[in-house]
């Protein structure tokens, strides 16, 4: 069936003059709603106003225009159903064959600083909704678009046919939905957060996300992959990241880079992390930036290659030429200084990534997602602080202020590492890291071999319980000076005497840091 009637009522106005220029050239009557029929008007197009369709004029500021019979009978109406179209006829209501709608501003309304209440809750649409949901379910006969990108191919086949192909309107009636879906979940989100309790987990969870960019390929090469991103997030992140050199990112790219940026935020001192396959394999903070990258990379500077990596401060032309000087991904940092870009720039593919604000170090409450077959799990991300005041020492030998500094440094970045996590740390840079082995004595053992002799007086986190001493006989024989875990297993006894009988010095924090 040809396209005869169009109704256009859009808040954003992008590419819509041109393209209803030539519907109505087509011979396509436009109807069209407040703004929008102003807009047209002032081009010279003639417009039929929905006033002028439905016999009544806007309501409630606005709140009622679109919502009546004449508009909603023409969108819905089975045009092969000889009942529908009787009473169609009947009641004087038009067909109505393309629908094109985009939603009051919403997500832009509640990004601005000082938005009231009021002006939110009015840029809450209603009548939009539901014209796109109406125009979607009857997408056997309608079309509706919602994305301005439609335009001309829409145009297109309407220049060819008349119409629209009905794989064409499936595929609109799909992304309408969607961004239906995508608005009402942004509400939602946002009056949780403004009037819902943190802890609250609702009955039916539903989070808005917007496509940031297609990905090179997933986890591995056959795998396809896209990256998509939370509406208005404020922190510095991997979602807020400006690429300003490099290749595309990959799947691994961005996972690896969100691990590396979550780690480098711990730290107020001048802070980098190396991180391989979601695994940091080198962290540390120090005076100056260049110091600390020095540090990091030596921790295990065989694991480095290929990292990504991850800086706290921006990055100067010391640390670049540090950089520089081996294979790896990614550098994300605040911002590069012009030496550090000309630098780099002998590494063409490495990309670099600004992301402002990691210097603060701030990290917003949120949710931790992990999709499983069937289902989602959605838990308060790891943000617990631990200080001196918060540890339990629990031999008999106490450590001192410089190794329980060196402690938790160990133990933050433990919780970074994939569980069963072992660190050993000398002051405040990782010399020896234990990642994601199925038994902690094999983590702790692993963790030994990379210090070597630099575990000789370093000190050693582990992210949850020591199961059994073994633990403790192999830190002590590696020269290990004091442990921090959680405690709480059932051979705490055992694994304390143990400590006493080196001489070691243990302190429990009574929570652990698992990380799956």
């Amino acid at each position: 069936m040809k396209i005869k009637t169009a109704l256009v009522s859009v808040s954003s106005k992008e590419g819509l003059v041109p393209f209803v220029k030539e519907l109505a050239g087509l011979g396509i009557k436009i109807v069209s709603t407040g703004g929008t029929a102003r807009a047209l008007k002032q081009e010279g197009l003639a417009i039929q106003t929905v006033e002028e369709l439905t016999g009544f004029p806007e309501m409630l500021d606005g709140r009622v225009k679109t919502l009546h019979p004449k508009v909603h009978g023409g969108i819905l109406a089975n045009r092969t159903d000889l009942d529908h179209v009787k009473q169609l006829k009947e009641q004087g209501i038009e067909a109505i064959d393309l629908v094109v709608v985009n939603l009051y501003p919403f997500k832009e309304t509640i990004a601005k600083p000082h938005a009231s209440l009021e002006e939110i809750i009015e840029n809450i649409d209603i009548g939009g909704p539901t014209l796109i949901r109406a125009a979607a379910k009857n997408h056997e006969f309608v079309s509706v678009v919602v994305n301005p990108e439609w335009y001309e191919f829409v145009l297109e086949e309407i220049r060819k046919t008349g119409s629209t192909s009905l794989e064409t309107r499936r595929k609109l009636a799909r992304e309408a939905f969607e961004y239906t879906a995508w608005y009402d979940a942004l509400i939602g989100q946002w009056l949780g957060k403004r009037f819902g309790k943190p802890e609250e987990f609702p009955e039916r969870f539903t989070a808005p996300f917007e496509k940031r960019q297609a990905l090179r390929y997933g986890e591995n090469p056959h795998q396809h992959a896209a990256f998509y991103q939370e509406p208005l997030v404020a922190e510095p992140c991997i979602a807020s990241a400006q690429q300003v050199q490099g290749k595309e990112l990959s799947f691994n790219n961005v996972a690896d880079a969100d691990a590396a940026l979550e780690l480098v935020k711990e730290f107020r001192e001048p802070a980098a992390v190396i991180v391989k396959h979601n695994n940091p394999c080198g962290a540390a903070q120090a005076k100056t930036l260049s110091e600390a990258f020095r540090d990091a990379f030596e921790c295990d500077q065989t694991a480095a290659f290929g990292g990504v990596i991850a800086l706290n401060r921006a990055c100067d032309e010391s640390t670049a030429k540090q950089i520089a000087s081996f294979f790896n991904e990614i550098v994300a940092a605040p911002d590069f200084e012009p030496a550090a870009l000309e630098a780099l720039k002998a590494k063409p593919n490495v990309r670099l990534l600004k992301v402002p604000g990691l210097e603060s170090g701030t990290t917003a409450k949120r949710l931790s997602l992990r999709k499983v077959a069937g289902g989602l799990l959605v838990q308060d991300d790891d943000q617990v602080v631990f200080d001196h005041k918060t540890l339990k020492v629990v031999t008999r030998k106490e450590p001192g202020k410089e190794q329980l500094d060196a402690l938790l440094f160990a133990f933050t970045v433990a919780k970074h590492v994939k569980s069963n996590a072992i660190v050993l740390a000398q002051g405040t840079k990782t010399v020896g890291i234990g990642a994601g082995q199925m038994s902690r004595i094999d983590s702790t053992e692993m963790a030994v071999k990379k210090a070597g002799e630099r575990a000789q007086g370093a000190v050693l986190a582990s992210d949850a319980f020591f199961p059994f001493p073994d633990n403790v006989e192999a830190t002590a024989k590696a020269g290990v000076s004091a442990v921090i875990q959680p405690g709480g297993s059932v051979k705490d006894p055992e694994v304390i005497a143990a400590a006493d009988r080196h001489g070691l010095a243990m302190v429990f924090t009574g929570l652990r840091h698992f990380k799956h």
